[in-house]
């Protein structure tokens, strides 16, 4: 059927004009609704019979079927009572399209990308929804990297709720052995942070169900630079390497980075090449995933990093957990002392570990007890171990139960 030379402007007239209007079953339904997309394209109302399947009384209007490969805007799409899913199969480089559901069977209508893909940024929008919902969700974000970057060490610094990235020829292989909590390479600066070419931050973020995100970043005044980067991860949080599918973006082609072992962005982000606004999406057998900015090709001075996912899902965003125990200032201990008999005056010693203690930071303790004879003092006087001494203030000697000991270790502020 020939469809009339300004039928853009008349679908989209339709569209709007059935954007509000409600639902009726025996006026305004799905099929009615076709059928006047058809003639709003072409002219002409087509003919049909009410039969015992919906794709049999579709069928009776004539159009023939073709495969979702090779539709195009304006065609009329049959979502049966058992209908795929899936909305559109991507094979190549197809990015900003937009498929708009009316109605389906399921929330979970999705695109498909094969191995062959190398873009992302598509949008399923599914009508059969609260309007609110369908809009992106921020998912985390540090509006002033300035303000959360904490002394790491003497010599590093971190981000409360990032990880900070080194792109540098890594033997590690982990989730755990690819974070840090704070590296050398970073300065801080009148408004931001000073990151080296090889360093970077990124969100750690459960992608066991959610697979798509859109990373926003601010470098000091503006300007250009800095590339997306992007590593992945298994079930057991085992780095994946170089799978096909497994990171695609909106406005760029990801690279493989195999001493880095993560992805990288072809090119610099930049307001002229279109790219600086990215959209990612991780395949279906990545189930953790940094999401950051790194420098790569120079310095940059970083300011603000905020990640965006769709409302489907609320993935976890992972730090300052012991299984992911970076971006916090704040490290923790829970033990048992069973302190000796002291007499007045007299002291003990206990060394705790507390891993990513740093020799400078703040250090508290105290002992679940009822006693006022004991004080407690501690400072971290090495790498990863706190010193705590109890001293009898009391005019007796005293000798306590075994107690729990909490020690608290906190970073310094970038001042």
């Amino acid at each position: 059927m020939t469809r009339l030379p300004d039928w853009h402007a008349r679908l989209a007239a339709l569209l709007a004009a059935s954007e509000a209007r409600p639902f009726d079953a025996h006026h305004w339904n799905c099929g009615r609704f076709a059928l006047a997309a058809v003639q709003a394209s072409t002219g002409r109302r087509p003919g049909w019979r009410s039969l015992p399947s919906l794709e049999a009384t579709a069928d009776s209007a004539g159009f023939p079927r073709i495969p979702p490969a090779f539709a195009r805007a304006g065609d009329v799409v049959l979502a049966g009572e058992a209908c795929s899913p899936i909305v559109a199969r991507h094979t190549g480089s197809a990015t900003d399209c937009e498929y708009e559901v009316a109605w389906a069977n399921t929330y979970a209508v999705r695109m498909d990308y094969t191995s062959t893909a190398d873009r992302a940024g598509n949008a399923v929008i599914n009508r059969h929804r609260a309007p609110a919902s369908r809009l992106l969700r921020v998912l985390d974000a540090v509006p002033n990297l300035r303000a959360a970057a904490f002394r790491q060490s003497g010599t590093e610094i971190g981000v409360e709720k990032l990880a900070t990235l080194a792109t540098s020829t890594t033997a590690a292989t982990t989730l755990a052995g690819l974070c840090f909590n704070g590296l050398d390479g970073i300065a801080a600066t009148a408004r931001g942070l000073l990151l080296d070419a090889n360093r970077g931050m990124a969100f750690v973020v459960d992608t066991s169900s959610a697979k798509e995100f859109a990373l926003a970043h601010w470098l000091v005044g503006g300007v250009d630079g800095g590339r997306l980067f992007v590593r992945v991860f298994d079930g057991a949080a085992n780095v994946r390497e170089n799978i096909a599918g497994d990171v695609l973006a909106s406005g760029t082609t990801m690279q493989w980075n195999a001493p880095a072992k993560g992805w990288n962005a072809g090119a610099v982000m930049a307001d002229a090449s279109l790219n600086r606004r990215q959209t990612i999406r991780v395949g279906a057998g990545v189930a953790f995933a940094q999401v950051g900015i790194v420098g790569f090709d120079g310095q940059i001075e970083l300011e603000a990093l905020r990640l965006f996912g769709l409302p489907e899902a609320a993935p976890a965003v992972l730090y300052a957990c012991p299984s992911v125990p970076i971006g916090t200032r704040s490290l923790a201990l829970e033990t048992t002392w069973d302190l000796p008999s002291l007499t007045a005056g007299s002291t003990a010693n206990i060394d705790v570990t507390v891993p990513g203690a740093r020799r400078g930071d703040f250090a508290d303790a105290t002992a679940d007890t009822s006693s006022i004879a004991f004080v407690l003092d501690c400072h971290v006087w090495s790498n990863n171990s706190v010193r705590v001494t109890a001293r009898n203030v009391s005019a007796s000697t005293v000798d306590l139960a075994a107690a729990p000991l909490s020690v608290q270790v906190t970073k310094r502020r970038v001042p």
